[in-house]
């Protein structure tokens, strides 16, 4: 990638969080293992995970959580104009998320249904990419420690970076399991990008699809397998409608 003019000092970094569950900066937070080593490269300047610290200077933004208030609008924007590069990572930041399923009911009677009569700040699930101008998505439900940290590394030193193109599939048959629809399950694992491991179907849970579509996937074969083993296609809906993700491919959109 293009040399974004980092100094040989440490590089000052800060993970913000919108809405979400922040389990990507806990996953981050989390990797004790080459935490250190991946914390000598950088300066912590906000990360509510990891330190109370906090600063306005940093060149890169992790950014976690999707959009759904005005305010998370402006400290967002915010964000993005003091950070040299803003990279999106989780499902969340990426594509809206599971919060993205509130977007299929009307705004009003969605509030209603939670809150009753109080009045709540609230607006339809927005990707970060609606607001602001992303640098580089890191997807996932939770995301890969080991890629957030290879990913920023390359950031930071000016190397090529890049996500898997193939799919899921390629990692589950490459740790010889069995085939999830095999066992009358329906499994996105053929039409998801890989880069998990293939952690949830090696578990033998179907994929959902969190880190979004494949390069070139070939969805005609992908619902003709699923008619194929007589599975619902209403599950396979749902499943596609999961992480909002697969917008574009689902049968029973609005």
């Amino acid at each position: 990638m293009q040399h974004l003019g980092f100094s040989h000092n440490k590089i000052k970094i800060g993970s913000f969080d919108f809405t979400c569950c922040e389990g990507c900066q806990l996953q981050l937070a989390n990797r004790e293992s080459t935490l250190p080593a991946f914390l000598e490269l950088l300066d912590i300047r906000n990360f509510r995970e990891i330190s109370s610290e906090k600063h306005d200077d940093y060149d890169i933004a992790l950014v976690e959580g999707s959009i759904t208030r005005e305010d998370e609008v402006e400290r967002l924007k915010t964000i993005r104009s003091n950070a040299k590069v803003l990279i999106a990572y989780g499902s969340c930041a990426c594509f809206g998320g599971v919060n993205s399923l509130k977007n299929r009911f009307p705004l009003e009677e969605s509030v209603k249904e939670v809150y009753g009569e109080k009045q709540i700040d609230t607006l339809p699930v927005r990707r970060v990419s609606d607001i602001v101008h992303v640098d580089f998505s890191i997807p996932g439900c939770p995301v890969s420690k080991e890629e957030v940290e290879r990913i920023v590394v390359s950031v930071v030193t000016g190397s090529m970076i890049g996500l898997p193109k193939y799919p899921v599939c390629v990692e589950c048959k490459q740790k010889l399991n069995t085939c999830l629809f095999d066992l009358g399950e329906i499994c996105l694992g053929p039409i998801t990008r890989a880069g998990c491991d293939a952690v949830c179907t090696t578990g033998k849970t179907p994929c959902l699809g969190c880190r979004g579509p494949a390069e070139d996937i070939n969805f005609t074969s992908f619902t003709e397998l699923v008619t194929e083993k007589q599975l619902p296609v209403d599950d396979m809906n749902e499943k596609l409608g999961f992480y909002n993700c697969f917008e574009e491919f689902r049968h029973d959109k609005s």
